[in-house]
């Protein structure tokens, strides 16, 4: 089965040497003037990064001990605008996961991207303990992000998902900043077959994984210069053969043979990152 494939693919990357420095800063560099994203995605660093508060207003964040609570000053901002929404309009409580290190870059397990403090991972769970309380600091690390498939399956599973959790991403891919947002494909199918209107879902793309969480990544922000962003997405809701391929023999084949997981290769940060590290 399909969902047996995609359900062992972490999206764990395997750790580059550099990773252990970047690991071990546990301030975010203090600078005057914006906060710098500089390189890409899944090669860079941050520069005047802002932690995300513990609670706000719709949200709660989890795995506190892993220190990925940091974010260029627009995630934080993102993140605490998405979070009101959720409040105001009663669809829950998010729970936050990863954002990135006090000065991005890569990290020793978990993640390829979220380096440059514009990524974030968001459950789809929707606690209404977490709405009622702060959950404590055990409760966030042992609480599970449960997966949203039915069981030995690539379909959604409708008692793990509710109008809210598409509601939720369709506010979040209407935001302006927003680059685009990975689900899992049988999410993105479950919203291709939704009848509301599809305006919005060229910016949820389907990716390995993701049957847990969704991860938003916002564009490179203004001023920010060195920040290399990623390229177009295509046009139309994605609701068409390229979804279909994701459900295809050839994609579970990719995912057996390692393909879809292939460590990338030594890790070439910007020359910047350097300075950034060592500050």
């Amino acid at each position: 089965m399909f969902f047996l494939a995609l359900s062992a693919f972490s999206g764990s990357a395997v750790a580059q040497p550099a990773a252990h420095a970047w690991a071990q800063a546990t301030t975010p560099v203090i600078m005057g003037g914006a906060a710098q994203s500089i390189g890409t995605y899944t090669a860079g660093c941050l520069r005047g990064a802002a932690a995300l508060p513990q609670d706000g207003a719709g949200y709660q964040t989890m795995r506190l001990s892993r220190k990925r609570i940091y974010g260029h000053p627009d995630l934080i901002h993102f993140i605490e605008k998405l979070g009101q929404t959720t409040a105001d309009k009663g669809w829950g409580t998010l729970l936050i996961g990863d954002l990135g290190q006090p000065r991005g870059g890569p990290t020793l397990t978990g993640h390829r991207s979220h380096q440059t403090g514009l990524d974030v991972d968001i459950w789809y769970l929707l606690s209404r303990e977490a709405a009622a309380r702060s959950l404590s600091l055990d409760e966030r690390e042992t609480w599970g992000a449960p997966s949203v498939l039915a069981v030995r399956s690539d379909a959604v599973d409708a008692s793990r998902w509710s109008p809210a959790n598409e509601k939720i991403l369709e506010a979040a891919a209407r935001m302006s900043e927003v680059e685009r947002i990975f689900v899992n494909p049988g999410v993105k199918r479950q919203l291709c077959a939704s009848r509301t209107p599809h305006d919005w879902l060229r910016k949820i793309r389907p990716w390995w994984g993701h049957d847990d969480h969704f991860h938003v990544r916002l564009k490179c922000p203004a001023g920010n210069s060195q920040c290399q962003g990623q390229e177009l997405i295509p046009e139309g809701d994605g609701c068409d053969a390229s979804l279909d391929w994701w459900f295809s023999a050839e994609a579970r084949d990719q995912l057996r043979s390692g393909k879809a997981r292939k460590p990338a290769a030594a890790l070439v940060l910007p020359e910047q990152c350097q300075a950034v590290l060592k500050e």
